[in-house]
């Protein structure tokens, strides 16, 4: 029980989870989207993933035993097929976020130190698939980041984003800079919203290591509120910040790293530095941090029977789930645009946190939250995945392709994975 996590460290767990580098990375592509009312984009997608924590929640805690949204689907609808495809649906969500990372932390590095190419080859992709390649053979070797250092490297990032946000507040309120957004109201907050989802994801792994957890299903519970909110605030500040100082032109160029630039005003060149190392570290430390608990995922699924069994790694470390995972992670990263991966990456969870608001809406009691907020969670992720899909097609087509591509891709791989006769057979025994 003395090693078991309490509720403070579960804050941390789950502040760091969505913290962890989508910030640095999808800002840019929200401000552009929603101009100055970016903040509202991300009140907004905070608001669907409280709800949408709300059903994790209440799911959870119907449980005899506390168990995973992959366990909700099995035991609440009895389809283990349906299970697997949750399972898989993860999986993927997970490497676009990896890919977001990735891409995050090569834009920043090629920014800081000025890089175009590296033999030839743009920087960015170069860098993001040379971090992947790293982290993948770290994880393989069995070497991680340990838990202090995690906590450590969480503690600065938030320290250095509260400076960010407490400069910017006081020199845009002295030079009357400051801007509300309210009066740029329209479809761009929403769209915004369904684009910055993927800035909110982290916070459902505490759901998958429940057993890490002192009294898990209360701490969960508080840990899920406590940061979503907080979370939700901090990035309201921060976009508050960007498009009062920013220009809409400058955010429009370098969408990859206006969160550096934005901090030049009040901090000096220093300031683009130190959140650009900040970014740096974060993103890496985001994407080590994925990549290990999506490669155990994977086995455990593998386990579980809902990938195939050579994904079931005899050793310590699943290395064909990890080389799996670095070869997809490193090619979206690599050929897809920032606004496509972050929409890919957001759009996968969006899905999955509004099929849970729904089943848990099935699920409701007579209790007023228990209709109301699975409601909201699955009205609100309805709304921004139309928003978001109908925005890329009308003016973003190329965009929209990938995206729709990507989304074909895996839930064919998914269908005709689970609908083989095999498979079948096998979860009937």
């Amino acid at each position: 029980m003395a090693d078991k996590i309490g509720l403070s460290e579960s804050i941390a767990m789950a502040v760091g989870g969505m913290v962890g580098g989508g910030i640095f990375a999808v800002l840019g592509v929200v401000a552009v989207k929603a101009g100055p009312s970016a903040w509202m984009a991300f009140v907004a997608s905070g608001f669907i993933a409280a709800s949408a924590g709300y059903s994790f929640v209440t799911l959870n805690n119907q449980l005899r035993q506390p168990g995973t949204p992959i366990t909700f689907i099995e035991v609440y609808t009895g389809r283990t097929a349906l299970a697997g495809m949750m399972g898989w649906t993860f999986v993927i969500g997970y490497i676009g976020t990896m890919a977001l990372y990735a891409y995050a932390f090569g834009s920043y590095l090629v920014a800081l130190i000025g890089l175009q190419t590296v033999a030839g080859i743009p920087a960015q992709p170069f860098v993001s698939t040379v971090v992947v390649v790293l982290f993948v053979g770290i994880n393989a070797a069995g070497a991680h980041a340990s838990g202090r250092t995690e906590d450590t490297l969480v503690g600065l990032k938030i320290a250095l984003l509260l400076a960010f946000c407490g400069g910017g507040l006081y020199y845009g309120f002295v030079h009357g800079q400051l801007k509300s957004g309210l009066t740029t109201l329209g479809i761009g907050p929403l769209v915004a919203a369904a684009v910055s989802f993927v800035a909110f994801e982290g916070w459902e792994l505490l759901l998958f290591d429940q057993e890490s957890i002192h009294n898990p299903r209360t701490t969960v519970k508080k840990s899920i509120f406590v940061s979503i909110t907080a979370v939700t605030v901090l990035y309201a500040l921060v976009a508050i910040v960007t498009t009062s100082l920013l220009s809409p032109r400058t955010i429009l160029l370098n969408s990859e790293t206006a969160l550096a630039i934005a901090a030049r005003p009040f901090f000096g060149a220093i300031g683009f530095t130190l959140i650009s190392i900040a970014a740096l570290f974060s993103t890496a430390s985001a994407l080590n941090a994925t990549l290990f608990s999506t490669s155990r995922l994977m086995r455990q699924l593998a386990t579980d029977k809902l990938l195939p069994k050579r994904l079931e790694s005899r050793g310590s470390e699943p290395v064909w789930s990890l080389v799996i995972l670095g070869v997809l992670t490193a090619t979206l990263a690599s050929l897809g645009s920032l606004n496509a991966i972050s929409s890919f990456a957001s759009l996968t969870f969006i899905t999955i946190f509004g099929l849970i608001s729904f089943l848990a809406y099935q699920e409701r009691s007579r209790s007023i939250p228990s209709v109301i907020l699975p409601a909201i969670g699955t009205i609100g992720a309805i709304a921004t995945i139309i928003a978001l899909i109908w925005n890329l097609a009308t003016t973003e087509f190329g965009t929209f392709v990938i995206v729709t591509v990507l989304s074909l891709i895996v839930i064919t791989a998914e269908l005709v994975y689970f609908e083989r006769t095999p498979i079948q057979q096998e979860f009937k025994k």
